[in-house]
């Protein structure tokens, strides 16, 4: 099957590697994997922001260069959440009945990476190898929008090596929010806090998510606290090997 990665552009600009991750974990399961080269942001953060008009331009580039692709996958619940809720939404608003066929026709065939393995391809098992302590932080837009359910608890249970602990309280938001951590710091510093409580709490030597956004707002406050426990995306595990992960968290 050829699958299209829509990495996004926090991905792409931050966290390269978990887009090359997500590569290889379908190559590995046989799959060709294109990359449509003009693809750029999904417009969320200026949706987020209040900024309506200026995300429809991006809503329409999205359009364009994913219109042609069977099935896309993202590392990233909350741009798919943007691009399966919010473009549908957008396209209505502004009265444009040929665009917003075409974000909704999109939108069924975009896929977050847990969705797309276990639902679209049937596998929950990716051969993966990764002999770490590791906890597992649903980001919101995830769990509440796209409703992944325990799609990536099953891809790490599966994970050979692997000593899976629960997080407490798991459901409850780490408090970054994208725009939510600068407009209300101390809330959301409040919220990290409570998080970071919850990751310590399981002696983990890494937590993973879905979302990097997530990750990178708790990595910062585990970085800050010199706590020695790491984040990593869910799709550097999955990609991870016996002979790739040697003694060291990757």
């Amino acid at each position: 099957m050829r699958i299209a990665l829509f990495i996004t552009c926090f991905n792409d600009t931050l966290f390269p590697g978990t887009g090359r991750a997500v590569v290889s974990v379908l190559e590995r399961l046989g799959h060709e994997v294109a990359f449509p080269l003009e693809q750029t942001c999904c417009g969320q953060m200026h949706f987020n922001s209040g900024y309506r008009d200026e995300a429809l331009p991006l809503v329409r580039r999205f359009a364009r260069v994913f219109a042609e692709e069977d099935v896309i996958v993202s590392p990233s619940g909350s741009c798919v959440a943007m691009v399966r809720e919010h473009y549908p939404r957008l396209a209505d608003e502004l009265g444009d009945a040929d665009l917003a066929a075409t974000v909704r026709a999109i939108a069924a065939r975009t896929f977050e990476l847990s969705e797309l393995l276990v639902d679209e391809l049937g596998v929950e098992d990716v051969g993966a190898y990764y002999p770490h302590r590791v906890t597992y932080h649903p980001s919101c837009h995830a769990l509440r929008m796209l409703q992944v359910g325990d799609r990536p608890l099953r891809l790490l249970r599966a994970v050979r090596g692997i000593d899976l602990v629960e997080l407490p309280q798991a459901e409850e938001c780490c408090g970054f929010g994208g725009t939510f951590a600068i407009k209300n710091a101390d809330t959301s510093i409040a919220m990290l806090t409570d998080k970071l409580r919850a990751v310590l709490d399981t002696q983990a030597e890494v937590c993973t998510a879905a979302d990097n956004s997530c990750l990178m707002h708790i990595g910062g406050g585990l970085s800050r606290q010199e706590a020695g426990v790491q984040t990593v995306h869910l799709a550097e595990i999955l990609a991870s090997t016996e002979a790739a992960a040697g003694g060291s968290v990757r």
